[in-house]
């Protein structure tokens, strides 16, 4: 993902609304490039920052954006997961009928 991509992908992530994929792409880039990262937390700081003013309550946006940080590592590492299971699963399922095939021809 180049700079460009990732800008235009911030209030996708904002509102939480990025498939599995492009967050981690996301996320990884987030990770890599310090302007990306700078950006990100601006545009988030604004948002949610005008959206708090009008509903008059108070707010920790940093704390906020870590936390939505912490969120998102947390679905990726539970969809990889997920993958690494139904692949798992593939494979077992593919070894139960080869073994029968084998069985039946034997």
């Amino acid at each position: 993902m180049n700079c460009k991509e990732f800008e235009k992908k911030i209030p996708a992530y904002i509102e939480q609304k990025l498939p599995y994929a492009e967050l981690k792409e996301f996320c990884r880039h987030a990770g890599q490039c310090g302007e990306c990262k700078e950006e990100l937390t601006i545009q988030y700081l604004t948002t949610e920052g005008i959206q708090r003013l009008e509903d008059g309550g108070a707010f920790d946006l940093q704390k906020e954006l870590d936390q939505h940080e912490a969120d998102a590592r947390r679905r990726i590492r539970f969809h990889d997961v997920f993958l690494h299971f139904g692949l798992a699963l593939e494979v077992m399922a593919v070894s139960v009928i080869f073994g029968v095939v084998i069985w039946i021809l034997a």
